[in-house]
Parts: structure tokens; C-alpha cells; sequence
């Protein structure tokens, strides 16, 4: 009855747009979504470096890159190289395809890893880039340890995300519309509201699959996201061995940034946790 609840408020509002409604119904696709929005992605560290000291020349991991859209713009725009790195699978070969189409395939590559286990060397990289992506790695503080290794000293971590309490923090957007939906019912409720809203769809096992598996019990549990709140992420990075250089937690909209600050409502106002980590350079270096 809940989930039947769900999808009754849901036709009420408007969807959202979402990459992988316009992918299927022959409009954008999802790397060429992600490369428009790459500008807006490294904009949200204009309060402390420029695209240009981002990208130029250097040795650039992406991680949970996706269909690498944003990877191909960093290489557009100034990057040496880019890693891609992403537990999907699937995302291979759309993202080597749009590298080909771009001329940049001979600069990139992508790698199926999880972040928190990567196969590269010791101080290899002079960015790591992880947009939307710290909300969906199972083991946070283990990836932040993994990117401390890989970077060189004196590389730096940009992260940026939408925390878990976020009007879309449960990432449904695809097919459920309702902001903070997931405040108002529990998982069990949307994962059953979920597969409804998907119910003949041509990818709505892929999309299931995607967002939704089984604990050692048998069961069901959004397992794409972990529910990271921007106080569990200040935390993490306090243990951390990585240096802060930059923090900031972006209101919803302007207006709301007195809400943003308040200790009782920022986590819902809050559209954005943006973060600078380094890796300190060595006495003497």
C-alpha cells in the first residue's frame, strides 16, 4: 500500500531529468550528459583553484567516472591523462567509444575497479576528481586512503557530492520525482515503490540491478549509495592522512543558507559538500 502511496505522489510532479531516460529515448547520452555538466563540476572549487590548476598537465584519476563524459572533458581542457575508474562495468565501452569520438582515446583509459582496491602504482597521479561519487563507494575511508597512496605528493582530492539528506539524496531520480522521499518512507517501502515505477521499462532489470542488492540474509538493500551525511564526511577526512586545504557546504539555494547552517537543518539544506584534500609534500622535497 505505501509503495502504492509513493508512486500516487510521485504523477503528481514533474520528472526530473535523468540521463538514463534521455540515453533511452534516443536524446542525450550519458557521457555526453556528464560533458556538459563537467564545467559546473569543477566550478565548485573556484573558491580555491581554477579549471586550469586543475587539469593543466597533469596526470588525472576520475573515480566512479561513470560514462566518462567529465573525463573527456578534463582531457579537452588541459589534462595530460586521464584514469577512469568505475565498479560498473557496463560504462567501458560507451566511455572508450566518446574518448574515440573526441580524439583523446590515446590519453585515456578506464579501469573496472573498486576504488577502494585500485591496481595502480604509488604516487602516479597529480588530481584525483571524485564527483558524485563519495556517496556511492562502499568504503569511504578506505578510498580516501587509496587516493592518499596513488596521488604524488603535493596532488590534491577534489571531492564534491550531495549528501545523503539532499531533496534527492536516494538518487531515484530516474523514475521517482518526490523530494526527500526518502525521509518519509523507508527503504523497504521505496525499493518496492522502485521496481514498480520501473515495471516495463526495456532496462528495468539493468536498472534494478544497478541500485539494489541482496545481505547475506537475503535481504533487499539500496546498495549503490551509503547514505553519507556531510557530518560523516568531515569526520572521515579528520582521520584521514590527507591535508584539508578547502571545505565548504553549499545551500540548496541562496535563500536557504541561514537553514544551511543551523545545526538541526542543515543536513536537509545543504545541496552540496564540496571539499580540496592534499597530499603533503615530504621534508625537504
Amino acid at each position: 500500500m505505501s509503495a502504492r502511496t509513493v508512486l500516487r505522489l510521485n504523477r503528481i510532479l514533474r520528472p526530473v531529468v535523468h540521463p538514463f531516460n534521455t540515453q533511452n529515448t534516443g536524446g542525450k547520452s550519458y557521457s555526453e550528459w556528464e560533458y556538459e555538466r563537467a564545467p559546473k563540476t569543477l566550478g565548485h572549487f573556484a573558491g580555491a583553484f581554477n579549471e586550469k590548476e586543475i587539469l593543466e598537465n597533469k596526470h588525472v584519476l576520475d573515480i566512479g567516472a561513470g560514462a566518462c563524459g567529465k573525463s573527456v572533458y578534463y582531457l579537452k581542457h588541459g589534462a595530460k591523462s586521464v584514469t577512469a575508474v568505475d565498479i560498473v562495468s557496463d560504462y567501458k565501452a560507451e566511455a572508450e567509444k566518446f574518448a574515440a569520438h573526441h580524439g583523446v582515446d590515446d590519453r585515456f583509459s578506464f579501469t573496472i575497479s573498486d576504488a577502494a582496491d585500485m591496481p595502480f602504482e604509488d604516487n602516479r597521479f597529480d588530481s584525483v576528481i571524485m564527483n558524485d561519487a563519495m556517496e556511492h563507494v562502499a568504503l569511504p575511508s578506505r578510498v580516501l586512503d587509496e587516493a592518499f597512496r596513488v596521488l604524488k605528493p603535493g596532488g590534491r582530492i577534489y571531492i564534491n557530492f550531495p549528501p545523503y539528506n539532499h531533496p534527492y539524496g536516494a538518487h531515484l531520480t530516474d523514475t521517482i520525482a518526490i523530494p526527500w522521499v526518502h525521509l518519509f518512507f523507508d527503504d523497504k517501502v521505496l525499493i518496492d515503490a522502485y521496481k514498480l515505477s520501473v515495471s516495463g521499462l526495456a532496462d528495468a532489470e539493468k536498472r534494478i540491478n544497478f541500485r539494489i542488492s541482496r545481505d547475506k540474509k537475503g535481504n533487499e538493500y539500496f546498495s549503490y549509495i551509503n547514505k553519507m551525511s556531510a557530518k560523516r564526511f568531515r569526520d572521515i577526512c579528520q582521520k584521514s592522512a590527507l591535508v584539508p586545504l578547502y571545505y565548504k557546504e553549499e545551500p540548496l539555494r541562496p535563500y536557504l543558507l541561514p537553514l544551511a547552517k543551523l545545526a538541526f537543518t542543515k543536513e536537509v539544506f545543504i545541496g552540496c559538500v564540496i571539499c580540496i584534500l592534499e597530499k603533503k609534500q615530504e621534508a625537504g622535497a
